[in-house]
């Protein structure tokens, strides 16, 4: 495949089952249209490809996303924001549609769009030193990229609305009792442990950890009645791959957690 090379602001590198959507747009990893692009890209080549079997999402030991490139986005009117709202939208839409677990790692700054590619992960393990939230306000604006959504769907409404209405940073101590983070970690240690979340994760069958992951997320967007439809199909589904036989074989012969997943 061949990629402009001004594109690289992301890149996907693969090792042991593990895709790291890597952020490189020094100094502050500012969303502009072309990282949001190239991002969106590649979330759907980590989707397709079989040997990513879970993402970790970083930006490096400095900073994870800084936010949007507010001098590009200054120079955008009504008529060229409504053409490019819905871009920015599928780009972090790609990443949260990622059918196979996703991390991410956070370091520094995750402000405004970087917040909101955070809120795309299944879960979040920050640095001591993170700061994280949603100052759109303080602009004028509110969040674009899902921060409306995804953010009170993860921490509760009233919550959210705190960090919406009035734009304030939160450290990594205060978004890990808000639940906005999962785990706080020494920075040094930041990625390897997200790493080693997600390797953990890669070894496990794939398909039942799909459908684990969508019949959460299927769930939380409607009534329960329909959440427990869409996880009866995929329960039932699993009884016909490989992995179930292998997983309670394994499970009869030598008890829990032994199985060697396809």
């Amino acid at each position: 495949m061949t990629v402009n090379l001004l594109c690289m602001t992301v890149t996907l590198e693969v090792a042991e089952g593990v895709g790291t959507l890597r952020l490189d747009r020094p100094p502050m990893n500012a969303l502009d249209v072309a990282t949001q692009d190239r991002l969106k890209e590649l979330a759907e080549e980590a989707t397709r490809r079989d040997d990513v079997r879970a993402v970790v999402i970083y930006g490096g030991e400095k900073v994870f996303a800084a936010g949007a490139d507010i001098k590009e986005m200054q120079d955008m009117d009504h008529t060229a924001m409504v053409l490019r709202a819905r871009g920015l939208q599928e780009a972090f839409t790609a990443v949260a549609r990622i059918p196979k677990p996703v991390v991410a790692a956070v370091t520094g700054y995750a402000l405004g769009g970087g917040c909101e590619l955070a809120l795309c992960a299944d879960f979040r393990i920050a640095a001591e030193n993170a700061k994280l939230g949603q100052p759109e306000i303080l602009l004028g604006l509110i969040p674009g990229a899902g921060g409306t959504q995804r953010l009170p769907r993860l921490i509760g409404p009233s919550r959210a609305k705190d960090l919406i209405f009035t734009g304030r940073m939160v450290k990594a101590d205060e978004a890990l009792s808000l639940g906005l983070v999962d785990r706080v970690v020494p920075a040094p240690e930041v990625y390897g442990q997200a790493h080693a979340w997600a390797a953990r994760l890669a070894r496990g069958p794939a398909l039942a950890l799909r459908a684990a992951k969508e019949s959460v997320d299927a769930g939380l967007e409607t009534d329960i009645d329909t959440g427990l439809t869409v996880e009866r199909g995929w329960f039932a589904g699993l009884f016909a791959t490989e992995d179930r036989e292998r997983g309670m074989r394994s499970f009869v012969a030598e008890g829990p957690g032994k199985a060697e997943f396809s």
